[in-house]
């Protein structure tokens, strides 16, 4: 699977691997440049805020603080966060707005790697807590900046972020399974706080798309656009053998579903879907990867996939 960026700028907030932040180290000042403390944020918890960023040019350290204080469980280095965010770039003596979930763009998630001043300024911080980061480029990009969403390497970022609800790393979805597969399909056996163990039968793997509702979530259906974080464990039929998975990573997926950014059989299969549920995906080659296979993980133009995915949730 590659990764995707729902919106523009979420490659920010999980993007270390993404744009070739190469250091997860985070770094901090005890008494950072008063320029950069003159950043305000003004407006109530959910709402869109309004930021003021002075017309001067900012200084060098890492600037964070908590304007509204959350009562919820701290954020740890072990989940994933939903949030909302509006981000600007601060270049010299101007700044302009790079991108904003508030309204009606919905929540995002912060998932995987963060850059390391986004690191900094959340983890530890309470839910329902309101953090504003004026991070500088040694803290984000570093002096290559990110030419995908416009920031130099010279520039800093100022980010103002919600803090909603967290999701650990290594659950998938509660309940019971009500059905296993089995017959002509994949067996799954559910393993609690573990993958799912798939059984490939020895017949013929059905010629279309197959999707099979193992866990039928409480939670509303996933649109399309939405984007998704679930876990999952990718399986070839001809092989019987994992390819990959989640699980293995103690890191959930996340990726804009519907849209084209991932495999037909994902977009087809799992919009529609009720959040919370567990879902068997048999997909053929024509809804994977086509003739071309993906020889870097075994994947032959002739190969059937088997999935098991687990949808924690679906934002935007």
């Amino acid at each position: 699977m590659r990764r995707a960026a729902a919106f523009v700028v979420i490659p920010l907030l999980a993007a270390a691997a993404v744009a070739g932040c190469g250091s997860s180290s985070s770094s901090s000042s005890a008494s950072p440049a008063a320029t950069n403390s003159q950043v305000t944020a003004t407006g109530s918890f959910g709402a869109t805020p309004k930021v003021t960023i002075p017309a001067k040019k900012a200084a060098a350290s890492l600037y964070t603080k908590t304007l509204i204080q959350g009562t919820g469980a701290k954020l740890t280095t072990a989940e994933t966060l939903e949030g909302n965010f509006v981000l600007y770039d601060w270049s010299g003596t101007t700044h302009k707005l790079l991108g904003s979930t508030f309204g009606s763009g919905g929540p995002t998630l912060f998932a995987g790697q963060m850059l390391p001043g986004l690191e900094t300024a959340l983890i530890g911080q309470k839910l329902g807590s309101r953090v504003l980061a004026v991070i500088p480029p040694k803290d984000a990009f570093g002096s290559s900046g990110n030419s995908q969403i416009g920031v130099n390497g010279t520039d800093t970022l100022v980010f103002v972020i919600d803090m909603i609800k967290s999701y650990n790393n290594t659950s998938g979805v509660p309940g019971t399974q009500t059905s296993d597969g089995g017959g002509t399909l994949p067996t799954v056996t559910a393993a609690t706080g573990k993958a799912p163990a798939i059984s490939i039968p020895d017949s013929t793997p059905p010629k279309n798309l197959t999707v099979k509702t193992l866990i039928n979530g409480a939670g509303p259906k996933v649109k399309s656009g939405q984007e998704v974080l679930v876990q999952y464990t990718g399986v070839i039929w001809r092989t019987k053998k994992v390819f990959d998975s989640s699980w293995s990573r103690s890191e959930p997926y996340t990726t804009p579903i519907g849209v084209g950014q991932v495999i037909k059989g994902w977009d087809t299969g799992l919009v529609g879907q009720n959040v919370g549920s567990r879902v068997l995906l048999v997909i053929p080659p024509a809804d994977g990867y086509g003739s071309a296979g993906q020889s870097s993980a075994g994947i032959k133009g002739t190969d059937t996939l088997v999935f098991v995915v687990d949808i924690v949730t679906a934002v935007g």
